[in-house]
């Protein structure tokens, strides 16, 4: 081979590893909030896991999944219509993968203490690899509360909802319409009772979710008003719904996955509830789906950074090492601390809903978490793209996907704004709510001059419920800074709590990575979060 081919300073690829064994953030956040009796057990399970998706090949399948995305075949060589989606083996996979290791519905199949908690360590690995076949998963998560409101449908579906086989039933949903986004309540879908307990639903959806779906949870006005109704795609008789897929959206990321666009033609479904109830029915779903969107962007965070750290310890620039260079230490070292604090956080509010004395910390963590975790995703990756550098915009690379990738888990289920609302809502709608938050904040309180004076402050501005909607971004991000610290000081090293504190909680903080003062511990941070691999 000609000497000016020789590849030199070129790091090798990060795969062949546990990505459960190399996060010790993780596994901090887990022995924090999982029962005792619980996390041995978790821990083989997560390690198992972890092992099977860090290997080569689990990577190459999400690789292919996203380079040869679904195709719609609308109707046979015949003429008849078909409406389905085929996909490319490596989503098949990736999906089986998923369900083996029960994370469409583990929770609530094996209902115990810590099953949330443990649900989100093993969804925050599975986001480190590939996330179009999260999304049906999570939808399914998120159903089960909804098809157990209908003793019947909930005898019919939830046993296939439940296994772990490649063929278990998955639901996906329907909200949006064109004239609405997140405004459902201008929906012009409509419902027809059929006599015999059933709707004939006629209308269109702007999005439809994972349309190859067993099952959809949908909107539609009933005589009662906007309603929620389980619609099979599949008849009882095994003649196919009078679901027509339109269109699969041309999307920037997610693209393994297929997001349509659907017409129903007085499509049977069941309704849900009670009619009129359909938002109320459709927000429960909505919880555990906003929940996972921000598990998913913290295992983002994780992968990207992973990358990043993994380029920086074997390349090397004007003699050095990347991770030995000054600047370089503090971006890598500030990623560090956001992805730990994402990281701390998902698992806490993970906890709040295995547990039924929690519903009001969960009520306002929720929203407050997709908001900030997910705020915070695109400019990670674009942080940790940068540290790669050109390699990393290639799409050779993962950091280019995870890039992508990141504005979805902030814009489904509700975009900045709305879960900024949402925060406010909670703070007045249930005083009791700023008590929770300050019994999580008070478990810190005394470790650090800084912290102690922000959350004083904090506390007067979420009890004042009249403070103005302009300002709730501010208010939702502060909250969510002060939760972390509160975490990190009760579960992290004291390294981690200080420079976190010294970092975020100052007023002259700008957001920006590569800012933490000099004197932190920018090499200990750097190998905490140092992925483990050949």
């Amino acid at each position: 081979m000609s000497a000016t081919h020789e590849v030199l300073n070129q790091s090798a690829p990060l795969e062949d590893y546990n990505l459960y064994a190399s996060n010790a953030a993780l596994a901090d956040a887990l022995a924090f909030n999982l029962p005792a009796a619980r996390r041995a057990p978790a821990a083989v399970r997560l390690h198992a896991l972890g092992a099977e998706l860090g290997m080569r090949r689990t990577l190459a399948l999400a690789d292919a999944a996203n380079r040869n995305p679904p195709e719609l075949k609308t109707h046979d060589p015949q003429g008849r219509r078909r409406d389905e989606v085929e996909f490319h083996p490596a989503w098949h996979e990736l999906m089986a993968l998923a369900l083996k290791h029960g994370l469409h519905a583990a929770p609530w199949a094996e209902p115990a203490p810590g099953a949330h908690v443990e649900h989100a360590a093993g969804y925050l690995l599975y986001s480190e690899v590939e996330n179009g076949t999260q999304c049906p998963i999570t939808m399914t998560y998120g159903s089960v509360p909804a098809i157990r409101a209908d003793a019947r449908l909930a005898a019919a579906w939830l046993p296939r909802v439940y296994s772990h086989r490649p063929d278990a039933a998955l639901i996906g949903m329907g909200l949006t319409e064109k004239q609405g986004g997140s405004d459902v309540r201008g929906n012009t879908t409509r419902a027809v009772p059929l006599g015999d307990g059933s709707y004939a639903i006629t209308g269109h959806k702007w999005f439809l979710s994972a349309p190859m779906c067993d099952a959809f949870l949908v909107l539609a006005q009933a005589p009662g008003g906007l309603s929620c109704f389980f619609m099979p795609r599949v008849m009882a008789d095994g003649t196919h719904n009078a679901i027509r897929i339109q269109r699969l959206k041309d999307k920037l990321g997610n693209r393994s996955n297929a997001s349509s666009e659907v017409e129903f033609e007085e499509a049977t479904a069941t309704l849900l509830g009670a009619e009129g109830r359909g938002v109320p029915m459709i927000l429960e779903m909505g919880v555990y789906t906003r929940l996972d969107c921000a598990i998913g962007t913290a295992g983002l965070m994780r992968q990207a950074h992973a990358q990043a750290l993994w380029n920086a310890a074997q390349r090397q620039a004007f003699g050095k090492l990347l991770k030995e260079q000054p600047l370089m230490r503090n971006v890598l070292a500030d990623l560090a601390l956001e992805s730990e604090a994402a990281t701390a956080l998902v698992l806490r509010l993970a906890r709040a809903y295995d547990s039924d004395g929690e519903q009001l910390l969960r009520r306002v963590l929720t929203p407050a978490a997709k908001f900030w975790v997910c705020k915070r995703g695109a400019h990670f990756a674009q942080e940790a793209m940068e540290a790669v550098g050109g390699n990393g915009y290639v799409e050779e690379q993962v950091l280019a996907r995870i890039y992508r990738e990141m504005p979805l888990n902030s814009i489904w289920e509700g975009a900045g704004n709305v879960m900024c609302l949402d925060v406010l809502r909670a703070l007045r709608k249930a005083p009791d709510v700023v008590e929770a938050v300050a019994t999580e904040l008070d478990a810190a309180a005394g470790q650090q001059r800084a912290y102690d004076a922000f959350c004083a402050s904090l506390k007067g501005r979420l009890a004042d419920a009249a403070e103005h909607e302009s300002a709730a971004r501010r208010l939702t991000q502060d909250l969510a800074l002060a939760l972390q610290a509160s975490l990190l000081a009760r579960h992290a090293p004291e390294m981690v709590f200080e420079a976190f504190v010294r970092s975020r909680l100052g007023a002259d903080w700008t957001g920006a990575f590569g800012t933490l003062a000099p004197n932190l511990p920018f090499d200990a941070l750097i190998e905490r979060a140092m992925p483990i691999a050949r």
